[in-house]
């Protein structure tokens, strides 16, 4: 008899996954980790995204960074795969029904970074040197630094800005320290903004794992993968949006760090119309046990609330109305 082909055993478990360098590199990170802990066969499913499709648009215009996760849940909910990697900063803050954030890993570098292959900082740039990003939260931050400078909006993955920079398109570009260091390219880091003095959004440099409700036991393994201090500082930067009732969309920024046994939250609030209006900026902080349980997420959130609270007191209802819906 000719010799037969041995069977090859798919994995069990599979990634959704967008096809940037990026978000495979954040996928095999999960599926390496999920491998080494449980022994789990483990594969990927990339696949491309609305948000990578639309290029010509900002994210603001056409309905925020959902774009990015819409058709990882489809997949999710089809069973197609079991689980998603995102970066935090892309997830909206509102899950649909059957979907939950299962674990949230040890943060990389949370600041901002500014790109250029002249400048070695934003004081630097020149009068009406030209800055890409098309994040509403860093214009707002921009202008109010730099209103000499002219924003320009920039699209694309991580490769496609900086080749776009490269071009000369730019003087400058903005992007997540996180995503250059994860791929080996720190070197193009020119300056990192003090996260006093841009602060990044909710999430930022967080990997977020999501999966549907329903998956009792693959929900058990990733809670074990949970970076207790991440966990409680990025539910809090996510309380503000959720408490504000905005979108990805809006110019609202949120970062939590710990002081020791207390978890202190900065807040900041743009215009979206009129972006070098003066911003509105909150601080909070609490004792929040430094654990992933149900209490101290709650008082993480609780603290989020907070900070929110203090960007109503300041007026915030004026700077949502002008924001995307």
């Amino acid at each position: 008899m000719p010799p037969t082909c041995a069977s090859v055993t798919p994995p069990t478990t599979l990634i959704a996954t967008r096809e940037s360098r990026l978000a495979l590199w954040q996928a095999e990170h999960v599926r390496d980790l999920l491998s080494s802990r449980f022994g789990l066969k483990v594969g990927l499913l990339g696949m491309t995204t609305r948000g990578d499709q639309i290029l010509d648009r900002t994210l603001s215009k056409v309905g925020g960074k959902g774009l990015f996760v819409k058709e990882l849940e489809v997949a999710l909910e089809e069973g197609r795969a079991q689980l998603a990697v995102h970066s935090l900063k892309d997830v909206p803050m509102e899950l649909p029904e059957g979907f939950v954030l299962a674990a949230v890993l040890a943060r990389e570098d949370p600041r901002d970074a500014l790109v250029s292959n002249r400048f070695d900082s934003l004081a630097a740039l020149p009068p009406g040197a030209v800055v890409g990003t098309s994040s509403l939260r860093r214009v707002v931050q921009l202008r109010n630094l730099r209103p000499d400078l002219r924003i320009e909006p920039l699209r694309g993955n991580l490769d496609t800005r900086l080749r776009k920079l490269d071009d000369g398109g730019y003087d400058a570009i903005v992007l997540a320290a996180a995503g250059l260091k994860r791929l080996g390219l720190a070197s193009r880091i020119r300056a990192t903004f003090d996260a006093a003095q841009m602060i990044p959004a909710a999430g930022q440099g967080a990997l977020g794992i999501e999966v549907r409700a329903d998956a009792a036991e693959l929900r058990g393994q990733l809670a074990q993968m949970i970076d207790p201090g991440t966990w409680l500082a990025v539910h809090a930067e996510r309380a503000v949006s959720r408490t504000l009732g905005g979108s990805c969309s809006m110019p609202l920024a949120a970062h939590a760090v710990w002081q020791g046994d207390q978890l202190v939250i900065s807040a900041a609030l743009g215009d979206a119309e009129d972006t070098a209006r003066v911003l509105l900026r909150s601080e909070a902080r609490a004792v929040v046990p430094h654990e992933a349980g149900a209490a101290a997420t709650a008082a993480a959130s609780a603290l989020g609330q907070q900070a929110a609270a203090q960007l109503r007191a300041q007026g915030a209802a004026a700077y949502l109305a002008a924001a995307p819906q």
